[in-house]
């Protein structure tokens, strides 16, 4: 029976957690079976914050839509960007110049990097330790303010084009997106001083919410969520795109076997080193570059010819798939957005259940969503 209490040992108890505010994770709403203090079921009830995205694309042209699929994971947003116009590229054989494949790969490894801090800093926030995410969010601040030199935007960017991006870096840019990488890394040690080497945080994430590779396949759960559990596999190094290829010998795939809590922070804060030597990387290559554009010139009206494609790229909260339908007209067909948090909070129905309530902060924070990347 359902009842209000744990009175009776044969009464379960539904609980709700959340929506509440449309800035926390309160906006996903969890719907909770207990027993006592011992969840016996878990369903993620999703579209509090659904926008329709996928069909506003059908009502706007090729450029248009940049902005749209720019917003749904608002901590990726170039990244975002970046999977829309390598689809429409696709479609259209179109050749990048050089200057912007490796502009945007730094770019990409930049927002990367963002994305992770601000994870890095309030998962520790939800267990109870407010310090991490003043250093994250200083740092943050640091690389915010390079992208937000060479965009215009400070979150949104709307950087990216179809044939290439918005227009050439600043003068002198490097120097200071090198100093400012610099900078970031030199601090890194504070994580693992405040938060790996904090044994309350360790007591509440090591051998909690384990996530076994058969639930990763089963659930379609990708990025530092996935590799946390043993699953080998990233874009960048099994499906190279940008300049990605080239980079082999930097790019280092982090992984961990464990798939607890613990492991996937672990893995969250390791990649985020391995971001920041790809930035040096890039900034290495496109210090090497000749002067060159770094856009293709575009019709007025831009029509990708009638066909199918799929692209996807390896977003920092793991993989987004783009299937971009024409039918030759100014506007996609169709564009169906395959989001990463989508299929990786999914994972909570099998990962709640037997766990005590008290855990089901640390889990549901260890699998670092955006929940507009779930409702599109």
């Amino acid at each position: 029976m359902v009842g209000i209490g744990g009175a009776a040992e044969s009464t379960d108890m539904v609980l709700n957690i959340g929506p509440q505010h449309p800035s926390t994770h309160g906006v996903l709403r969890l719907r909770l079976v207990l027993d006592g203090e011992r969840i016996m079921h878990a369903e993620p009830v999703i579209g509090y914050m659904h926008r329709g995205a996928e069909k506003l694309f059908e009502a706007r042209d090729y450029r248009q839509i940049i902005m749209l699929a720019n917003r749904h994971d608002w901590l990726s947003a170039f990244s975002n960007e970046l999977g829309v116009v390598l689809a429409v590229e696709r479609m259209l054989g179109m050749e990048v110049p050089t200057r912007a494949v490796w502009t945007r790969t730094l770019l990409a490894e930049l927002n990367r990097v963002l994305n992770h801090l601000m994870f890095l800093g309030s998962y520790p926030l939800e267990l109870g330790g407010i310090t991490p995410v003043f250093y994250a969010f200083r740092e943050r601040e640091v690389l915010q303010n390079v992208m937000e030199e060479v965009s215009g935007g400070r979150m949104h960017y709307m950087f990216n084009r179809v044939g290439g991006l918005k227009e050439d870096l600043p003068a002198g840019w490097t120097s200071r997106a090198r100093a400012a990488v610099a900078a970031v890394r030199s601090r890194m040690d504070r994580f693992d001083d405040l938060v790996l080497g904090n044994e309350i945080f360790r007591g509440r994430t090591r051998g909690v919410g384990t996530l076994a590779p058969e639930t990763v396949h089963a659930y379609g759960v990708s990025g530092p969520i996935a590799r946390a559990s043993g699953v080998d596999f990233d874009l960048r190094r099994d499906e190279p795109y940008l300049g990605y290829g080239e980079l082999q010998d930097t790019l280092k795939v982090v992984t961990r076997q464990e798939g607890d809590c613990l492991a996937r922070f672990e893995v969250l804060l390791e990649q985020t080193h391995v971001a920041l030597d790809l930035a040096d990387a890039c900034l290495d290559r496109l210090a090497d570059l000749p002067p060159g554009p770094i856009n293709q010139r575009l019709p007025k009206v831009l029509k990708a010819p009638e066909g199918h494609t799929y692209a996807w790229t390896e977003n920092p909260l793991g993989i987004n798939g783009y299937y971009l339908v024409s039918k030759g007209e100014k506007t996609p067909y169709r564009l169906k957005l395959r989001s990463a948090s989508y299929n990786n909070i999914q994972a909570l129905v099998e990962l709640l259940p037997g766990t005590l309530v008290a855990d089901m902060v640390a889990i549901l924070g260890s699998l670092f969503f955006v929940v507009g990347d779930i409702d599109k």
